[in-house]
């Protein structure tokens, strides 16, 4: 009886940690998925988005880009030098 409570109780620990990290969730197209599709020679990027099942399209005026337009399911934003968009935003 022990036994299968500790053994459960681990599973449900194990699961929790997978989904905390993020990886399995972007995977799975749960959360939005960002990209650098373009380097510019000043440093700046190109980046493209897919909108996730959860959340949908990511926002990412809060790090300084810009919308540089949408193609099918990817939006493109234009991001300064000093900006990493290659990260989903949460």
């Amino acid at each position: 009886m022990i036994r299968s409570i500790v053994v459960a109780g681990a599973c449900i620990f194990a699961l929790l940690l997978v989904i905390r990290d993020g990886r399995v969730m972007r995977a799975t197209g749960l959360t939005a998925t960002c990209t650098v599709v373009q380097q510019g020679t000043d440093g700046s990027q190109l980046a493209a988005c897919r909108p996730g099942r959860l959340e949908g399209r990511p926002d990412l005026t809060r790090r300084g880009c810009l919308s540089a337009g949408t193609t099918g399911t990817y939006q493109y934003w234009r991001c300064p030098a000093d900006q990493a968009a290659d990260e989903a935003t949460r």
